[in-house]
């Protein structure tokens, strides 16, 4: 029997099958297996001779902090990853000026460490100095930083010139006063989400998480702050000027602290301001739960005063609930400093209630501009606000608004 013309005789055709039958049944390339290490000095050299790809798993026990790293390099689907052998048992690195130091690294992920008492920051990553040449591509992901200190600008998790970051379901418990639980000078394009940063309810400096020195397109989503510091989140902030990433020197004005700052289904318990816009040049804050804040909810500031800086300016503050007692409540909720753009805020669709007086909620709240379609004296009737549960009950009539309305 003929075939048509140009095509492969049926013997050929018979054979050709079958070998795509036995490539489909050939099982996958397996994948490398990973270097497990049990001590620092394993750890140090297995992180120096990681290829692309390489995959270090730490062995369950006490580690001692004060590694300084350097060019730890991944590429794009190929991480490095250093990650617990066993979640259920993490490994700890205690001590240290810093836990661990990563300087100029790319395509890494850590997973699944604690990291506590480090004199300095828990977690350093930075660009080794070279803000033209950022560590890029890093996730940290399931990790712990507890007991930074002592007092002082001592932070969480610091990271200074560092794009594309991802800090997944992290938790960082007490650091320095005068620190935060992430610091982030100079980095772009970050997603913080499903974190929780707990401080003192006296803890009347840092922040939770501070977002300056350039830096932009930050995202901060279904996180949950409980007393986390004077400011729980500081978009924006004040920065020597020679630590701008990238370089003040290497772009042209205007300047900012921060740009594109968003915060999204959050849960913000105390701290003396819930979010502080600081010299930033826009800024969303939408679908939050913020309960009882010490003095305010908002703070709209500048505090980089140089005339290259843009003032603070064009934030959107939406379907938020704040709920406040009229004791701890200042400047009708929102202090504005010198030096900002006000008016070219906006407010929409938020519920405000004053808990101990709800029927004067209206009057106790003054915004600097109109807000439009907003809810004063609603009772949002929480499950159970002093055990932590803040979502709104069925009998209220509040809808739409909070942490839960956030929709991606």
């Amino acid at each position: 029997m003929r075939g048509r013309p140009g095509s492969p005789p049926p013997v050929a055709c018979i054979a050709l099958l079958a070998c795509a039958l036995l490539a489909s049944l050939a099982p996958a390339p397996a994948a490398a297996k990973p270097t497990v290490v049990s001590d620092v000095e394993g750890l140090r050299a297995a992180l120096a001779a990681a290829r692309p790809g390489a995959r270090i798993e730490l062995a369950p026990g006490t580690y001692a902090g004060g590694l300084v790293l350097r060019g730890i390099q991944g590429k794009a689907g190929k991480p490095v990853v250093l990650a617990a052998r066993d979640p259920e048992k993490p490994p700890v690195f205690r001590a240290g000026t810093s836990g661990l130091q990563l300087s100029e690294v790319a395509h890494l992920v850590l997973e699944d460490l604690v990291f506590e008492g480090a004199r300095g920051n828990g977690l350093n990553l930075d660009d080794g100095g070279t803000p033209e040449s950022p560590s890029r591509h890093v996730t940290l992901r399931r990790l712990v930083v507890r007991d930074v200190g002592p007092d002082g600008n001592r932070d969480g998790i610091k990271c200074s010139g560092v794009d594309d970051l991802r800090i997944e379901e992290c938790r960082v418990e007490r650091w320095g006063r005068g620190g935060s639980a992430v610091d982030l000078v100079g980095c772009h394009r970050v997603l913080i989400e499903g974190c929780t940063f707990r401080h003192s309810a006296g803890m009347r400096a840092g922040s939770g998480v501070q977002a300056k020195g350039g830096s932009a397109d930050v995202t901060i989503r279904r996180c949950r702050f409980e007393h986390a510091g004077s400011r729980a989140v500081n978009a924006g902030g004040s920065t020597g000027l020679a630590y701008f990433r990238p370089a003040l020197a290497a772009t042209k004005p205007p300047f900012a602290e921060a740009r594109d700052v968003r915060v999204l289904g959050c849960t913000i318990v105390g701290s003396a301001a819930a979010v502080a816009f600081v010299g930033v040049d826009g800024a969303e804050v939408r679908c939050n739960t913020i309960h009882r804040p010490g003095r305010w909810a908002f703070r709209i500031l500048q505090e980089t005063r140089d005339e290259r800086f843009v003032p603070c300016r064009r934030g959107l503050v939406a379907k938020n609930l704040v709920v406040f007692r009229s004791d701890a409540w200042a400047s009708g909720g929102v202090n504005v400093g010198a030096g900002t753009e006000p008016a070219s805020f906006r407010f929409e669709g938020n519920a405000w209630t004053c808990e101990d007086a709800p029927a004067r909620t209206r009057a106790l709240v003054r915004l600097p501009v109109a807000e439009k379609d907003g809810a004063y004296g609603e009772d949002p009737r929480f499950p159970d606000a002093d055990g932590g549960d803040l979502r709104i009950g069925r009998r209220s009539r509040l809808r739409g608004v909070g942490a839960e309305a956030w929709k991606p």
